[in-house]
């Protein structure tokens, strides 16, 4: 492995972190290209090992394999690095937007310009799903795990963190017999001493859950709730945003009533315009939620709450983790479990693209037993003729994501102008 020095690190994986737009799949095709093509600083097979890893664990999998990478050239303090890097100018730009939301966010051009990127929203999960679908259903059985937990969702209205543990408890269970015919093959663990991952696991703890602990004990207001909320969340987010946003939006909505359907579907608008991983919605979140309830200043303490409580488990798995990770990916149960979780967060997908495809192109929506069913006499044909338009724009010029949402921010102002 080459010597990195200190500054050549900042360098790349700054440049890495101002330019990760475009949703998990472009930010490690770009780490790929940085860290494995054109410097060499990871061989090939080491950066898929990393991969199959980061994609175990709960959270933003491409900011955790920048935290890997960064822990593999330059120990603790080069993942510390790697990691912030990759989070913190998408999170500057997210403060910024969501004070100015909350101040300007109900002027009527703002309001057309997010028309066009609700329409945006529609598309690019949907797109998400037909890549997610791709790769993770490969067989009946599958298929068959992805309905079900789409029906679990939008019917049943199960929770989601019940789903995902249901899911990893079957492919456990479906992933006995590989278990046990690689039993033999699986590469010894033994990185590091077991009292050297005791002391990292409890550093990391410590520094997520002490402060959780000091907010539910003596502010025990909105900050308590949203600390608490956002670490049930970095537990549970297997499959990225995309998977955990109707469950953030029940909670939040209906809940807390921190933020209407309508905002949470502007924050996940304005996430898709920053760089860093999407997760950074739970920012957003938070500083909309702290501003309602006591103005910019708690809401920018309920931003760096809801950061803190997003990521900070996210170095908590990488440096626990990260020495064990050849034996771990050779791990057949939990490839299992990953496999059945990917299968069950399809379904999850699919539930929120409907979701958002009916709070945008109807006026009203009304949860039944049925699930969210719309009022088709409050169908809007401003927003279904702008979504048609951008999945038109997508499929024939599969514009770079940025430049896709100021296009359809554009096309949200000039419908606005047609007379009704």
């Amino acid at each position: 492995m080459p010597a990195i020095s200190t500054p050549d690190l900042i360098r790349v994986f700054g440049r890495i972190g101002l330019l990760s737009f475009g949703g998990p799949a472009a930010q490690i095709a770009l780490m790929q290209r940085e860290l494995v093509e054109e410097r060499g600083w990871l061989d090939q097979a080491e950066f898929l090992r990393a991969l199959s890893f980061c994609m175990l664990l709960p959270g933003p999998e491409a900011m955790q394999l920048a935290t890997y990478a960064g822990w593999r050239l330059r120990g603790t303090m080069g993942g510390l690095i790697a990691g912030l890097l990759f989070v913190l100018p998408g999170a500057m730009v997210i403060f910024a937007l969501a004070l100015a939301y909350a101040s300007y966010g109900q002027l009527a051009v703002v309001q057309a310009l997010f028309l066009g990127i609700k329409a945006a929203v529609v598309v690019i999960v949907l797109m998400a799903l037909r890549g997610l679908a791709r790769r993770a259903l490969r067989g009946r059985e599958d298929v068959a795990l992805a309905l079900a937990s789409f029906l679990a969702i939008f019917a049943l209205q199960l929770p989601f963190p019940a789903i995902i543990a249901a899911a990893a408890f079957w492919g456990l269970w479906r992933g006995r017999q590989a278990a046990d015919g690689a039993r033999a093959a699986a590469p010894p663990s033994g990185a590091v001493p077991l009292r050297q991952t005791l002391s990292t696991a409890g550093l990391w703890l410590t520094l997520w859950l002490v402060p959780l602990a000091l907010l539910i004990g003596f502010e025990g207001g909105v900050l308590a709730d949203l600390a608490l909320f956002f670490s049930t969340l970095a537990i549970v987010t297997f499959g990225g945003a995309y998977a955990v946003l109707s469950y953030m939006t029940q909670t939040v909505v209906t809940d807390f009533g921190w933020l209407t359907t309508a905002q949470m579907i502007d924050a996940l608008g304005l996430a898709e315009t920053t760089p860093g991983p999407l997760i950074l919605v739970t920012q957003f979140v938070g500083i909309l939620a702290g501003i309602a309830q006591g103005g910019a200043a708690l809401g920018i303490a309920a931003g760096i709450v809801a950061l803190w409580m997003t990521f900070t488990p996210c170095f908590l798995w990488i440096f626990t983790g990260a020495p064990y990770i050849d034996a771990l990916a050779h791990r057949p149960r939990l490839r299992g479990a990953l496999a059945s979780i990917t299968a069950a967060v399809v379904g999850v997908i699919l539930n929120l693209s409907l979701w958002f495809a009916l709070h945008v192109l109807f006026a009203r929506v009304t949860s039944t037993r049925l699930g969210p069913l719309p009022d088709w006499s409050s169908f809007q044909w401003q927003p279904a003729l702008l979504a048609a338009l951008a999945l038109l724009v997508q499929l024939r010029l599969a514009l770079p994501l940025p430049v896709f949402l100021a296009v359809m921010a554009l096309a949200g102002y000039a419908i606005s102008l047609v007379p009704v």
